[in-house]
């Protein structure tokens, strides 16, 4: 169930982005537009919410919870940037705001491998907290899957800001 509940929020977070936006810029209703774009986080909420109840009514965590945890990571992260990324098209499309701007370079890369780092240490900061709080290490031995596969993750995210440094000199 919980894989559903993953799913439903990643759906529900872009539901309520193209909602705010479309409030915005297509209706006019800037004050509601900013309402439904500040509502994107409780998607985070709802899932946070649902796994935890899950292993505090005795359920084994799994890969859905771990994927949870990544997945709240990474969204209150890059949740932030997603909406301005896509605020900064509708303004072009339907207000006529300025072209969006391609950013490129060392400087974008390194920052964007510092949001996936913080991302990671949301991640495992939940992923531990749970393994923690459920206090059974067959219930969470899963979770700690996920905390390895972060490094990875991050390892391969770092050829990203590493290449664009060395295309650069």
């Amino acid at each position: 169930m919980l894989y559903a509940v993953v799913v439903a929020c990643e759906v529900g977070f872009w539901a309520v982005l193209l909602a705010g936006l479309t409030a915005r810029y297509v209706l006019g209703r800037r004050r509601t537009g900013a309402v439904l774009l500040a509502l994107t986080p409780v998607t985070d909420l709802v899932l946070l919410a649902a796994a935890t109840l899950d292993l505090r009514g005795g359920g084994t965590a799994g890969t859905a919870h771990g994927l949870g945890a990544v997945y709240l990571g990474f969204s209150v992260v890059f949740g932030p940037s997603v909406v301005r990324w896509a605020d900064v098209r509708f303004a072009h499309r339907f207000a006529g705001g300025p072209a969006p701007v391609r950013p490129g370079g060392a400087a974008y890369e390194w920052r964007e491998f510092g949001k996936a780092v913080l991302a990671a240490g949301i991640a495992a900061a939940l992923l531990l907290t749970a393994v923690a709080v459920v206090g059974d290490p067959e219930r969470t031995g899963a979770l700690l899957w996920w905390t390895a596969r972060l490094g990875v993750v991050l390892a391969i995210w770092s050829v990203w800001p590493v290449t664009a440094t060395l295309r650069a000199r």
